[in-house]
């Protein structure tokens, strides 16, 4: 698989006021997504960001 997908298959996405989601960035690995998540959710604006990974073998991000 060359589509980055394989390489940075976890998502850090943003949901705003209205209910619209952004994609905020890919990255290799859980930890380094949530560590960015958290950051952005530390700033104390109303928008919810969370994790997601992609992929074929897609699974939950608990």
């Amino acid at each position: 698989m060359n589509d980055g997908t394989a390489t940075l298959p976890w998502l850090v996405v943003r949901q705003d006021d209205n209910g619209n989601r952004y994609r905020v960035g890919r990255y290799a690995t859980r930890a380094e997504a949530q560590k960015i998540a958290d950051s952005l959710d530390a700033r104390g604006h109303k928008q919810l960001y969370w994790v997601e990974r992609i992929g074929r073998n897609a699974a939950p991000a608990d």
